[in-house]
């Protein structure tokens, strides 16, 4: 759910009426106390780590709606913290922090299972912007009415996000929901690269298009292997989903 604040902004909440949480995990105080200070003022609660150990056990303690972590740490890397988090928080949706700009570093972290990345130095806004998209994708708040969305065999539930094809559950992370969301919203309709970064992550990804090749790729492995294929590609256009034959 919404609420305006009286500062005239939109505030995230849980669907129980409790702020949002965010953990945020740097090594640099200056960093964490920045970032703390820019996501309490929207209005969130705020749990802070320095390290990976300390991450994890936040995370069991604090239980968050999304968490902003940092690749490089000084127990472990953010990609370990990563897969002990999941273990924890399956569908917790990850924003990760790195000073590497290479494009293998970056799909490094999404491979990995983290759901989006910023690249230090950063804009506050940028994080806040990002944060909130992932939020609202992975359900933690603005839950939507209940909405059945089907295709052929498949069905996505917008509500409970469960993902079914013929009958068999199907895993998905945040990310890859909301791209499944708007290929079902469109059936049998081409959506470009363009399109498709403009509502799946709602900001300009700085050209980097190839994540949306990235991100079929995972949708078809979870809903096409070894079925007869739904989604496609139109080379040149873009992507659609239309039921198998």
């Amino acid at each position: 759910m919404t609420t305006t604040s009286p500062q005239g902004r939109t505030e995230l909440l849980r669907p129980d009426g409790s702020p949002v949480r965010v953990l945020v995990v740097d090594d640099e105080m200056s960093i964490t106390e920045l970032l703390s200070m820019a996501l309490r003022y929207e209005g969130w609660q705020i749990r802070s780590a320095g390290d990976g150990t300390g991450a994890i056990q936040a995370a069991r303690d604090f239980r968050p709606d999304a968490v902003v972590l940092d690749m490089m740490l000084p127990d472990m890397d953010g990609l370990a913290v990563l897969g002990r988090l999941r273990r924890e928080l399956p569908d917790v949706p990850v924003l990760f922090l790195t000073a590497k700009d290479a494009l293998e570093d970056r799909i490094a972290g999404l491979t990995a299972g983290g759901d989006d990345y910023v690249t230090k130095p950063f804009s506050l806004e940028e994080v806040v912007a990002r944060l909130r998209g992932l939020i609202r994708r992975a359900g933690a708040a603005d839950r939507h009415s209940d909405s059945t969305l089907v295709v052929g065999d498949l069905t996505l539930d917008e509500d409970s996000h469960e993902v079914t094809r013929a009958g068999d559950g199907i895993h998905l992370t945040a990310t890859e929901f909301e791209l499944l969301r708007f290929l079902m919203r469109n059936p049998r309709r081409v959506l470009s690269k363009a399109q498709i970064l403009d509502r799946v992550w709602s900001y300009d990804f700085g050209g980097q298009a190839n994540v949306v090749e990235l991100y079929i790729s995972y949708l078809r492995r979870k809903i096409d292997a070894g079925r007869e294929p739904m989604i496609h590609t139109r080379r040149g256009a873009g992507y659609l989903i239309k039921p198998a034959p």
